[in-house]
């Protein structure tokens, strides 16, 4: 079978959501680098695959995909089962409802708050060259304290968002969460012991250590 290809550095937060997907059902694939210092992403090849021209892409074969979240449930459904991965729970009506719920909050409540302070701490000031928007920054620290309210109250009586079981909804926090973690407010997880502990279990999952061996916290 052809590996599938995903476009877009491997270092991405976006390509890496599809990333630990193909490495928890153990999929072959091939990352094929896209320069946005070079604006790659903009090239006639590649606003083929992704009109919008942003990284990630992703093709199967004839199957072309954009956006990640998108791209990483294709994964999920195509190699779950013969992986023996039940990370979308579409066996189950309730489980796989959670797991859509806690999906849509870290894509419209926890990472508008938390990723904020990524872009303003690391991406910004390496690739960019400008410093720091401290207001920016107090300001995000500020949602994500009143998130991780929510996220700590629920954690405290599941291990996982969707459940007592690892889902989708879970590994999806994985990239934004690990460079945050390279941030001077990573201690601020600290303040939420069942937040902290989940964060633990998820970077002890062997996808996230191969994959956190090739995302640099320093840029």
């Amino acid at each position: 079978m052809a590996r599938v290809k995903v476009f877009g550095p491997a270092m991405s937060a976006h390509a890496a959501r599809i990333l630990v997907c193909l490495e928890e059902v153990g999929a072959e694939y091939e990352v094929v680098n896209v320069d946005m210092q070079a604006k790659e992403h903009k090239s006639p090849e590649h606003l083929a695959r992704n009109p919008f021209g942003q990284i990630p892409a992703f093709q199967d074969g004839d199957i072309v995909l954009f956006e990640s979240r998108a791209i990483a449930k294709y994964v999920l459904r195509k190699y779950s089962k013969s992986a023996g991965v039940d990370l979308l729970r579409e066996s189950d009506l309730q489980e796989a409802a959670m797991v859509d719920v806690w999906t849509e909050v870290e894509a419209h409540t926890y990472n508008p708050a938390l990723s904020p302070v990524v872009y303003e701490c690391l991406v910004f000031p390496a690739l960019r060259g400008v410093p720091t928007n401290q207001k920016v920054v107090d300001e995000s620290l500020e949602k994500l304290k009143k998130v991780l309210d929510v996220y700590e109250a629920r954690l405290s009586k599941h291990d996982y968002l969707a459940g007592d079981f690892l889902s989708f909804a879970d590994i999806n926090h994985f990239p934004y969460t690990h460079y945050f973690m390279g941030t001077p407010h990573a201690s601020l997880f600290d303040a939420y012991p069942h937040v902290k502990a989940w964060w633990e279990r998820l970077t002890a999952r062997p996808s996230v250590k191969k994959l956190s061996a090739n995302m640099p916290l320093k840029f």
